[in-house]
């Protein structure tokens, strides 16, 4: 059987093998992969396929969203990163947002500068550059077709004059957009780098730009409060003209909007109703909205109930035992003894196509589920505690089984959880983990 030392490349990688090895880093981070989440996914077939039919409804020009709820160890920010995973792989453009301190729901202008500094495509990240670059390129190789690229004087003129023509469709939007990306493209054309970065900057939401730029551009301050959701207009606009389907953009972690002080935190749940009243009267199309929250963000004394308008909105019907997706909320179940396995198995062949098959006669069925069965007892028979840690400590197994002939997961590994990495403080308090 051969062997790689984990971390190691040859010539021969192919992309699989180079998306295994990411996810297989991810899970000794205890972190979830960024890419090849399809390989992962148990249990979640239902909520995979009204979410991509969601996609489909946004690309035919129209908005919409989707609330995932559930406890911690549930996997919701699993669950969410796969959305947009399917998105990508659809043709979207995609941002991750989490709520905190430094992005808060009361604040819109924060969550327009972290959608804009986390935009991402199918290939490649902080891709605010590029899908303008797209943009442009597009409008100047429509041209080229028509005007032919040998007469540059005439090119270059037809495509200004064709670029103001776009812009002047996002001035529609929001002037201040328009204006920047004027300005980012006439900086290119002349070899102004600063003030084309300045102006990706400005596009980001920056705050602090150089006065070169603004001065040129005719903009004073930065996006602000007043002017987030136009701009946010703005930029889809230039997405789908830049040849994407749409944006999708998660905001995970909602429920820490409880932690605030009462003003902010009723501020915050009405810019949520304004965004789903947004989103229902489609004055934002292309785009496709998700927000993970626990069940206190939802039905907690500081959670949405504290607005009515906006609780009456998300309310789902009482469970059955039949989960239905299709509601606003995506109510996800406590991970459990079969999803774990199942997990397990698939991390097992992913292993195998990052480096090494696995020694059956090391690591089998019957080991995993001992070691299932031995970390879930101490956990006090919690399952939905230990996804994270038991996929950390099974990766580490698969190593000490590759890098070494001699070792025993069986005569080595302690199953009384001897060494296995301690729970956080706040993980501990509420004995949960989120995967």
């Amino acid at each position: 059987m051969g062997r790689y030392m984990p971390g190691s490349l040859d010539n021969t990688q192919n992309d699989r093998k180079l998306q295994s090895i990411g996810i297989i880093n991810a899970l000794r981070r205890g972190t979830v992969p960024a890419d090849g989440l399809e390989r992962l996914a148990v249990g979640i077939a239902n909520e995979e396929r009204v979410i991509a039919d969601q996609l489909q409804y946004v690309a035919a020009g129209r908005s919409d969203l989707k609330f995932v709820r559930g406890d911690f160890g549930s996997g919701k920010t699993f669950l969410i990163c796969r959305a947009l995973e399917i998105a990508r792989n659809s043709g979207f453009a995609t941002a991750h947002v989490v709520i905190s301190p430094d992005t808060p729901l009361h604040k819109l202008a924060a969550l327009y500068r972290a959608i804009a500094q986390n935009l991402r495509t199918e290939t490649g990240e902080a891709a605010v550059k590029s899908i303008i670059d797209t943009w442009i390129y597009r409008i100047e190789e429509r041209l080229i077709e028509s005007v032919g690229e040998e007469d540059e004087e005439r090119l270059a003129a037809a495509a200004t004059r064709e670029i103001e023509a776009s812009l002047l469709r996002i001035s529609e939007e929001n002037s201040g957009l328009a204006a920047a990306v004027r300005t980012y493209y006439l900086a290119n054309n002349r070899g102004d780098f600063a003030i084309a970065q300045a102006a990706l900057g400005w596009i980001s939401g920056e705050e602090t730009v150089g006065r070169s730029f603004k001065s040129e551009a005719g903009l004073k301050g930065a996006v602000d409060e007043g002017s987030t959701l136009p701009f946010l207009r703005g930029l889809i606009r230039i997405i789908v003209q830049a040849g994407y389907r749409g944006l999708a953009i998660a905001f995970d972690e909602a429920e820490t909007t409880q932690s605030s002080s009462r003003p902010l935190r009723e501020k915050g749940y009405v810019n949520l109703r304004r965004i789903i009243d947004t989103v229902d009267r489609n004055e934002m199309p292309y785009s496709f909205l998700l927000f993970t929250g626990t069940p206190s963000f939802f039905e907690g004394p500081k959670g949405i109930r504290s607005l009515p308008p906006l609780y009456d909105r998300l309310q789902v019907m009482e469970d059955d035992g039949f989960a239905n997706p299709l509601q606003t909320q995506i109510v996800l179940s406590r991970f459990d003894e079969k999803r774990l396995f199942e997990v397990a198995s698939r991390v097992v062949e992913i292993y195998g196509e990052a480096y090494a098959e696995v020694d059956p006669e090391r690591v089998n069925l019957r080991f995993i589920r001992a070691m299932i069965d031995r970390i879930t007892l101490r956990f006090g028979g919690r399952i939905d505690v230990i996804p994270r840690i038991f996929l950390r400590e099974f990766v580490d197994i698969l190593d000490k089984c590759t890098l070494h002939a001699t070792y025993d997961p069986i005569e080595k590994y302690r199953f009384e959880g001897a060494g296995m990495p301690e729970l956080k403080e706040e993980e501990r308090a509420v004995m949960e983990v989120e995967w």
